[in-house]
């Protein structure tokens, strides 16, 4: 089974190729333009693998797709290239209205074409699998959960341009009866994230002895999802979720982001004690622009349906994360000492600090 995964160097899709290099038979191919949050570094352990092959190219260049796709042949396309920070949708949405809309509907546009030619057993068989967020349904109030029948309601430049992905995807399957599954998530952490995210980034703020930066009171609530249990629902869904469905992912564990920072500080003064306790070091900075106050996805339909959920507490990953990034600093000090030192992104439209 040739499988191609795009936005295989990035954080979600680097787990996943690892994973299926890992635990499956079937050959991956990896296609990526290695924008700044691209890196092959964290693919090493699996790059040898004679079941592997990696891309350089970019999903909105159609002629490459197209020859790509005649070559490769694939049975199945998990499509995971995607522009993902909200930050940095705010400071320039250009990218994120041309990757994830443009890039969506080149690959979707070809991707069709091909399974149209396709045998009839092979064409019964082709999947497109397009994984999104839990951002493109908004912001919920204290209760209740995103289900897959939620309305759509982004209010960011990043998670409008996933909605958009997402409208393009269901427009393929119910126009042409394209055989596409969809997956939504929720927040990933785990190793080998860029560390302009949230988790990445206080971990090494902390052992840096840096400022821990919190938007707002630190009250926005996210639900967590380890980055491997997404891997492992990804294949699931893609190799046994039906035809034209939906399914949520998430972590089960709901927490403030004040929550989450005071935990990292904790982990990290048990396993390599600072002269302070790093909770001191906890800043309040002004809140993101429209900064949605709380997501929480129920998964009880995946759980139902795949028999999938997820084998990680928050508690458990949370410190496999923190002990990865201790014993891998190579692969963060390359990151921190040029593409991103840590400085504050997405300040366009944010109100002044006093």
């Amino acid at each position: 089974m040739k499988v191609v995964v795009t936005g295989g160097a990035g954080f979600i899709g680097s787990a996943l190729v690892r994973m299926l290099i890992s635990e499956t038979d079937v050959e991956v191919i990896n296609i990526d333009k290695l924008t700044y949050a691209g890196n092959l570094a964290s693919l090493e352990k699996i790059a040898q693998s004679p079941r592997y092959r990696f891309v350089r190219a970019d999903i909105c260049d159609r002629p490459i797709i197209e020859d790509l796709f005649e070559e490769i042949q694939p049975d199945l396309i998990m499509h995971l290239a995607a522009e993902s920070h909200v930050d940095r949708s705010i400071d320039g949405p250009a990218t994120f209205i041309e990757t994830n809309i443009v890039g969506t509907y080149t690959l979707l546009d070809v991707a069709r074409a091909y399974w149209s030619n396709l045998a009839p057993h092979r064409k019964d068989n082709f999947r497109f699998h397009h994984v999104s967020t839990d951002e493109v349904f908004g912001s919920l109030g204290r209760d209740g959960h995103f289900t897959e029948a939620s309305p759509y309601s982004p209010n960011s430049p990043y998670s409008a341009s996933k909605a958009s992905s997402d409208h393009l995807v269901r427009a393929w399957h119910h126009t042409y009866g394209f055989p596409i599954i969809l997956t939504n998530c929720s927040n990933n952490y785990g190793p080998y994230q860029f560390p302009e995210k949230l988790i990445p980034l206080m971990i090494l703020n902390g052992l840096e002895g840096k400022p821990l930066p919190i938007y707002g009171a630190g009250e926005n609530v996210r639900d967590w999802l380890y980055v491997d249990d997404h891997a492992s629902a990804l294949w699931i869904a893609a190799r046994n979720g039906n035809v034209g469905e939906t399914y949520n992912i998430g972590g089960e564990a709901e927490l403030r982001n004040i929550d989450v920072v005071e935990e990292i500080c904790d982990v990290l003064d048990d396993i390599c004690p600072s002269a302070n306790p790093r909770r001191e070091l906890i800043t309040f900075v002004a809140d993101r622009p429209g900064h949605d106050a709380r997501y929480a996805m129920d998964i009880s339909k995946i759980k139902r349906e795949l028999g999938w959920c997820p084998r990680e507490t928050f508690e458990t990953a949370l410190r496999k994360t923190v002990i990865w990034y201790l014993e891998n600093s190579q692969w963060w000090q390359d990151i921190r000492s040029g593409r991103y030192s840590g400085e504050r992104l997405g300040l366009v439209g944010a109100p002044a600090t006093a």
